[in-house]
């Protein structure tokens, strides 16, 4: 792979990132409109899927022909986003996404128990790390263990769960194209959405009547949803998947950002300690990948 190719999938990368680092904001605002945040995800990646579908037409064929590692994929990378989406509507921004963020530790879990990969000592020490970091950002005097508080959280820490383990999936399915990929995301956010809807009663029309401000906000997340989730496979297939999981960091620098301007929320000491030693414990699982 050459210099330029591997900038080019850093800066896919960093632009998937910066995404989802502020999509939480025109979510939360469709919501606030009356559209649950499962049913917008199922109409911005149907509109997604449609727009891939145009563009990757003519493999038509050779997509439906693809391994079954592409269900596995979608479903992964379904759970993933609308899990994600749901969390940072409902529950504060950054420590949504620091619970996210602990998808490092699942990425390296994965590579030892399921690809038999040895951790060594910088994935021990992530690993440790990740613990110290969680436990400090959730601990509560009086409140009992140190876990996820509220479904927002619990959310966030299965989207990263799933994320780990579809980005494990886009590695190592080789033989999938990149167009094959992008489709098995946003078909599989689109049907695991629906399931979703169906097992918890939303109706799964948007409510009318909507402003054109409103179609139009969704028709621009669909169109750059798109453009993320080709961004993101591309730098996920030509970039070590703990290498990425450093790079998708940013996000929680957009994040920080936008919640801050946006939703004026803010963390305690205790949650950008326990949060600080969660990006750390992200780095050394590179370079544990690395080693």
């Amino acid at each position: 792979m050459t210099t330029t190719n591997k900038h080019f999938a850093t800066f896919t990368l960093l632009f998937a990132a910066s995404t989802w680092g502020f999509v939480w904001f025109p979510y939360r605002l469709l919501q606030q409109a009356g559209i649950d945040g499962a049913v917008a995800s199922f109409y911005t990646y149907l509109i997604a899927t449609v727009i891939g579908c145009v563009f990757c037409w003519r493999h038509g064929g050779r997509l439906f022909r693809q391994p079954r590692s592409i269900l596995w994929l979608a479903l992964a990378a379904g759970w993933t986003n609308l899990a994600y989406v749901l969390a940072v509507i409902d529950g504060e921004v950054l420590r949504v996404m620091l619970l996210f963020y602990l998808s490092p530790l699942w990425t390296l879990l994965l590579a030892h128990c399921w690809l038999k990969e040895r951790s060594g000592p910088w994935g021990m020490s992530s690993i440790a790390l990740s613990l110290v970091g969680a436990f400090i950002m959730l601990w509560q005097p009086n409140a009992g263990w140190p876990v996820p508080q509220n479904r927002a959280e619990w959310l966030g820490l299965s989207a990263g769960m799933a994320f780990a383990l579809a980005n494990v999936l886009t590695r190592r399915s080789v033989e999938l194209s990149l167009r094959a990929k992008c489709l098995s995301v946003w078909m599989g956010v689109t049907a695991v959405s629906f399931i979703f809807m169906l097992l918890t009663g939303l109706p799964p029309f948007l409510p009318q009547p909507l402003l054109a401000a409103h179609w139009l906000m969704l028709s621009g997340i669909g169109v750059l949803l798109t453009i993320a989730t080709a961004a993101v496979q591309y730098g996920l297939t030509h970039t070590p998947v703990t290498r990425a999981s450093v790079i998708f960091l940013f996000e929680l620098v957009v994040a920080a950002l936008t919640s801050y301007w946006l939703a004026h929320e803010a963390m305690e000491l205790r949650e950008w300690l326990g949060g600080s030693l969660i990006i750390v414990a992200a780095v050394l699982a590179a370079k544990a990948g690395e080693a």
